[in-house]
This record gives C-alpha cells, sequence and structure tokens, in this order.
C-alpha cells in the first residue's frame, strides 16, 4: 500500500458507512487471447483443515466449548501476485458452530516482516462483506469479502486482523496448523491497533483461506497438492522459504512468469487416499483446485505418506501403489475437465526414517513402482522428477546428506531449493490448450 486511502475512503471509515469499489475497465489482454478480461486470481491460500487439540489457540483463548472469545488474532501471509484490488476469504469448513466474525483490518505488517505482531501507521484497510462489517460465516460454508482498494506489490506480506466479539461456540474450528508463520492473539478489540504489545504468539493460521487480487487476463495460478514437504516442515519459520516460496521468487525474475500466482494447498501428514491430517486429497480437489480463481495448472505431490502408513507387506504395497496410481489419473481427468495442466512430481526417498523404512524395503519398492508410473505412463502433461533432484547418486534410496533436515524424510530450505530449481520455468508460461484436451 504505498499510496494512503483517498479522501472518499477516509470519509467512509469514519462514517462507519461502506465504500462500494468499481472493477477496473476490462481490457483486452493479448498474452490470454484476443478479448480476453480481466479476472479473480487467488494469490494466497491455506488449506482448511480440522484444528488438532494441541493446535487450537493457546490458554485462555480455548476454552471448553468457545475459542477466541472476545479475542483480536493478527495473522501475517505472503501473497504471490499482487493487484489494487483484493478480496479475503475466511472459511468455517470444519466449525462445530457457525463462526461470528465482528471486524477485520487488511494493513502491512511493520517493516514489511512475517510473522510480527505491529502493522505499518496509514496502511489498514476496514474489510466488509456485501457491505455489512460483520458477518456470520455459517456451520460449513466460507464467506468472500467485498473487493478492497489497495496496491499490493507482489510477494508483499500483508495483515489480517480479525476481531471475534462472541468467539466460537465450539472446540471444533478451522485452521491451517502448519502455517510456518506466527499470528498473535490478543484479549479485546484491537483491530486497529498498530501494535499487541503483550499478545500471545503461536505459529497456526486460523479462519483465513485465501486471498484474491483482481488482474489482468494473462495472470494466472498455479495449484500445489502436497503434504508436509510442501506445507514445509523443515523450512523456516516466518522465512517463507518452502519449495512453492523459491519457485515463485525464481518465476518472479523472468518477465515471462512474472504473472504467475503459486497456491500452496497441502497441509503436513496430508494423504491422497486416506483422511488423516486433513481429508484425503482425492476428496479435495474440487474445493483446493476447481474452486480456486484462475487456476491454469496443477502439481501432484503427495503420496508418501499413503505408502509410509501401509502395512509393510507384499500385498499392502502392491494395493497402495496400484491405488495411488489410479487416484492420480482420476486427479487428472477431473483436472483436465476444467482446462486444467496436470504436472506429476515424483516421490522422494525416504531410506533411513524410522517410520516409513521397513527393512524389507517393500515401502521402498512401492515408491518405486509409483514412481514409474508417474515417468512413464504419459498420464501427465509432464514430470517433475523431485525424486531425482534430492536423492543421494550413491544410495539413491535416501536424501541427500546436505538436503536431509535430519529425519531423513523432510528437508532444508537448501532440499527445498532444489524441489524448486526442478520445476522448469516454460511449463508455467500460458499457452493455448491443444485441440481435444481433456478427452480422456
Amino acid at each position: 500500500m504505498p499510496t494512503g486511502p483517498t479522501r472518499r475512503e477516509l470519509l467512509a471509515f469514519v462514517s462507519g458507512t461502506a465504500v462500494a469499489v468499481a472493477a477496473p475497465a476490462a481490457a483486452a489482454d493479448a498474452k490470454s487471447g484476443t478479448g480476453a478480461l480481466p479476472h479473480w486470481v487467488h494469490t494466497w491460500v491455506s488449506m482448511p483443515q480440522l484444528t488438532e487439540p494441541h493446535n487450537m489457540p493457546p490458554a485462555p483463548f480455548t476454552q471448553d466449548g468457545l475459542v477466541l472469545a472476545d479475542a483480536t488474532l493478527r495473522q501475517t501471509v505472503r501473497i504471490t501476485v499482487g493487484g489494487r484490488h483484493v478480496r479475503l476469504r475466511f472459511s468455517n469448513a470444519f466449525g462445530g458452530a457457525d463462526l461470528p466474525i465482528t471486524a477485520v483490518r487488511l494493513a502491512l505488517p511493520t517493516d514489511g516482516r512475517a510473522g510480527v505482531a505491529g502493522i505499518q501507521p496509514g496502511t489498514s484497510r476496514p474489510v466488509t462483506f456485501s457491505g455489512r462489517s460483520s458477518i456470520v460465516v455459517p456451520v460449513g460454508a466460507q464467506v468472500v469479502s467485498d473487493p478492497i482498494a489497495v496496491d499490493l506489490p507482489p510477494r508483499t506480506n500483508v495483515t489480517v486482523t480479525t476481531y471475534l466479539a462472541q468467539g466460537q461456540a465450539s472446540n471444533s474450528i478451522t485452521s491451517h496448523p502448519g502455517s510456518r508463520t506466527t499470528s498473535h492473539l490478543l484479549a479485546g478489540n484491537h483491530v486497529d491497533d498498530t501494535d499487541l504489545p503483550g499478545a500471545t504468539p503461536t505459529d497456526h493460521w486460523y479462519f483465513l483461506s485465501g486471498i484474491e487480487v483482481w488482474s489482468p487476463a494473462a495472470t494466472r495460478a498455479a495449484a500445489v497438492l502436497g503434504d508436509s514437504l510442501t506445507d514445509g516442515r523443515g523450512s523456516t519459520t516466518n522465512g517463507n522459504d518452502r519449495w512453492p516460496d523459491q519457485l515463485l521468487d525464481r518465476l518472479h525474475q523472468d518477465p515471462r512468469t512474472a504473472d504467475v500466482a503459486i497456491l500452496n494447498q497441502a497441509a503436513g501428514g496430508n494423504r491422497v487416499l486416506r483422511d488423516g491430517l486433513g481429508p484425503n486429497a482425492l476428496s479435495r480437489v474440487d474445493r483446493d483446485v476447481l474452486a480456486q480463481s484462475g487456476v491454469s495448472w496443477l502439481i501432484v505431490f503427495e503420496g508418501v505418506n499413503d505408502i509410509g502408513t501401509a502395512e509393510a507387506t507384499a500385498a499392502a504395497q502392491l494395493a497402495v501403489a496400484d491405488d495411488l496410481i489410479t487416484a492420480f489419473d482420476q486427479i487428472i481427468l477431473r483436472a483436465h475437465a476444467h482446462g486444467i495442466r496436470v504436472y506429476g512430481a515424483t516421490l522422494i526417498p525416504f531410506g533411513g526414517n524410522t517410520g516409513y523404512d521397513d527393512p524389507a524395503g517393500l515401502r521402498a519398492a512401492a515408491r518405486e513402482r509409483v514412481n514409474r508410473w508417474i515417468r512413464n505412463s504419459a498420464r501427465f502433461d509432464a514430470v517433475l522428477d523431485f525424486d531425482k533432484a534430492v536423492r543421494d547418486p550413491q544410495d539413491p534410496s535416501k536424501l541427500r546428506a546436505e538436503y536431509d533436515v535430519g529425519d531423513h524424510l523432510h528437508l532444508n530450505p537448501t532440499g527445498y531449493r532444489a524441489l524448486a530449481d526442478a520445476v522448469p520455468a516454460a511449463l508455467l508460461r500460458w499457452r493455448p490448450l491443444p485441440a481435444g484436451f481433456g478427452f480422456e
């Protein structure tokens, strides 16, 4: 927000009235075809999931049957592509009761940093929903804010501050535990405060599930279905150095891919075939990919948890490998029907991991079976060979030591950079779909 609010916006804020933001004039975009129009594109997402007991807001913000009553929640997120009009999305997908949101503000964080409690003076904007300053999100639903007139450069950290006067009357709430970003909680209404002294930090996101920007037609998004390896276990808290973050940074150095948004739809422990930490990937394709604004590409990098949690017997591992292959084929079919290209990433090694590496190597064999299909079936529109990018050349069943965070399953930021570098930028340059695309 380099420029301050207009006089009309300030007057409206003071009087408490909503400001109707007119959409910018439409214009043709040669990069996307004659007559193509501007559109909403998601610039940031977090995969909604049911909050586990140990990931609930810390005391005193969680009580028996009541969460975040008379509490301010301040969260920072890093958008991918920028814009001058944005919308926020809040999810109550897993709430056990309606979610009453009393007030929301959008601002820039102090010094532009992730995970801080302060905001830059003069940058706060009121957020409304269908012209109302407060709204109730029904159980299982989401709400979308009115457009907010701001000027956000690409890869900007933004702050969303939410006040809940009543709180949510349930201990089932919606969050994204693996935020790798610090949020801040403080009793009372502090949405307009520039700092939150005495606030309680917690490394989770709650309720906020997406941010969209009004974008030129050429701006498109790539969604990533993944587990903890994409959610960023082993990355730096408040560092934004997961592999999708590092891929974004590289893409935006090239004018040909500077208009690509990256949507990280991953969760630690997630599986393709069965629910676990979050709903299974097959069940969430509609919500997390097809329903997201502006998606042109899908990267699928998931399956190691299915293999690792299946019994270490020949029959069980053969079954899980075959079921994963079928699931990937189903994901491709569903995405292609919506004009989305699908790129498959090979599963990386877990040799030496205490939980997943069995003595007989049955799980490793299942991983290799799935990887052969990803590489050779020609079902994916392209293959990202993440396995090759991070495996030890001397022992391909294991990760390279310099990439291993220490558990022989997850990567450190250097390892995540290797994954990001294994994605050819040309795959994320817009081009027309071929004739017959989607007819399988």
